[in-house]
């Protein structure tokens, strides 16, 4: 993957999230009748500028975070005391100081809401069923292996309870729940795997993102390449492989695991047509690849949403993610799951951004970034937005405001704090990414 397909998206996905967040403040500032003297998306230089009213609004060269100056309110950029004017924050009520506190979060969640609302409901829900799947079974790599499953195992039950959709196998919540295990059938025999306490952070270790468990993929030739091996060798749309140099060939897994045992070879290649049976030969590049397009012989189930059906489908996905980042935290907090290799820093998520040209994949990661920032900023740290809550909610509870001595104090612990947490997040990073 090429840097600037990695970078655009990151970017692009990071302004997304950032200028909502600092929108939400912003509109709910101003909601409250409070002064709001600048909207920037991104640090300096600056691209451009300009003012609407009594707001500046910009955006920055480097887009990395943004931020919103509402008069009066308190920053770690600003020492200087708040102005005497009842449109400035400080002079406001609490309540309303509260709500301005907590825009960005609320901007956040609803924003995530609305992209994973629109995917469920443009998109639908194409899922493969467990009884389609249990046809043929299932195929492990070589962490699923590890774990105890092996090829053609039927997966039953999860957790001792039935499921309807594969992807249900898939769900990281039973990777985040103490004593989970699956339930197989293997050659007419019931056994049950269980997931052990520190199989996310196996998960996390694979060099290659993968699934641990895929279905077996029957499939016959789909769209031929020109001038690639398979063309000629002569095969065509329709035909099915079942035998390739040697090995003998019933689903995809099989044809490719055979294909990168031979590359740059001459295969011998024996397939069935109109239900007879040729062989053929051919010379394999570098890649191992034949040069086809399969067509998988797996019936997916497509599921469509209503639009007040996709709108809770969408709450439920958005609030998923909190609940995972939840189980995670606490998987960490109790040793189950390693910190280090649980933290993603900026340059983690740019590959997460992007590791895909679809769109539909960039506004998912989007919805759960910004869940992601909405529940990290609810944190009561000082300097986050969830620190500065508790800070009012202690001033709307004893009816006196904590000293501007004791929160420049606070401030500048949590902006020590978040350096370092930001600081080891790329380091760590950058480990992942050479070693």
């Amino acid at each position: 993957m090429s840097f600037l397909t990695t970078l655009g998206p990151f970017l692009l996905g990071l302004s997304i999230i950032v200028g909502i967040h600092e929108l939400g403040h912003m509109l709910l500032a101003k909601l409250c009748g409070m002064r709001v003297e600048s909207y920037t998306i991104g640090f300096p230089p600056k691209i451009f500028k300009f003012k609407w009213g009594e707001t500046v609004y910009g955006l920055g060269m480097i887009p990395l975070g943004g931020s919103v100056k509402i008069a009066g309110m308190f920053d770690e950029t600003d020492d200087t005391d708040s102005h005497d004017n009842t449109a400035d924050f400080n002079n406001r009520p609490a309540w309303q100081r509260m709500l301005v506190i907590l825009g960005g979060i609320l901007f956040n969640v609803a924003s995530a809401v609305l992209i994973l609302s629109a995917i469920a409901f443009s998109q639908g829900d194409a899922y493969l069923t467990k009884e389609e799947v249990n046809k043929h079974g299932i195929m492990p790599n070589t962490m699923g292996t590890q774990l105890g499953f092996q090829m053609g195992d039927q997966i039953t039950h999860i957790n001792g309870k039935d499921f309807l959709k594969f992807a249900d196998v898939l769900d990281p919540r039973h990777w985040l729940i103490t004593d989970s295990y699956y339930t197989v059938v293997r050659q007419d025999q019931t056994l049950h795997i269980a997931i052990p306490p520190n199989a996310l952070e196996q998960l996390t270790n694979q060099t290659q993102q993968e699934n641990f468990v895929t279905p077996l993929l029957p499939f016959i030739v789909g769209e031929v390449e020109p001038q690639k091996p398979a063309d000629q060798a002569g095969l065509q749309k329709g035909d099915q492989i079942v035998e390739l140099a040697g090995q003998p060939i019933t689903y995809l897994q099989q044809l490719q695991t055979a294909l990168t045992n031979a590359a740059e070879t001459p295969v011998c290649i024996r397939y069935v047509r109109d239900d007879v049976t040729y062989t053929t030969t051919t010379q394999l590049d570098a890649t191992g690849k034949l040069g086809f397009y399969p067509t998988i012989l797996l019936h997916t189930t497509q599921q469509n949403y209503t639009l007040l059906t996709s709108v809770w489908v969408g709450t439920q996905r958005a609030f998923g993610v909190v609940w995972y980042n939840l189980l995670g935290l606490a998987k960490i907090v109790t040793g189950q799951a390693s910190f280090s290799k649980s933290l993603s820093g900026p340059i983690g998520i740019a590959r997460i951004l992007g590791t895909s040209a679809d769109w539909v994949h960039f506004w998912n990661i989007v919805a759960c970034l910004s869940m992601i920032l909405a529940f990290t900023n609810l944190l009561p740290i000082p300097l986050l937005d969830g620190g500065h809550a508790v800070c009012i909610g202690y001033e709307m509870i004893v009816g006196k405001a904590l000293s501007d001595r004791f929160l420049q104090i606070t401030q500048k612990i949590g902006l020590a704090i978040l350096t370092l947490i930001t600081a080891y997040a790329v380091l760590n990073d950058l480990y992942k990414l050479l070693g």
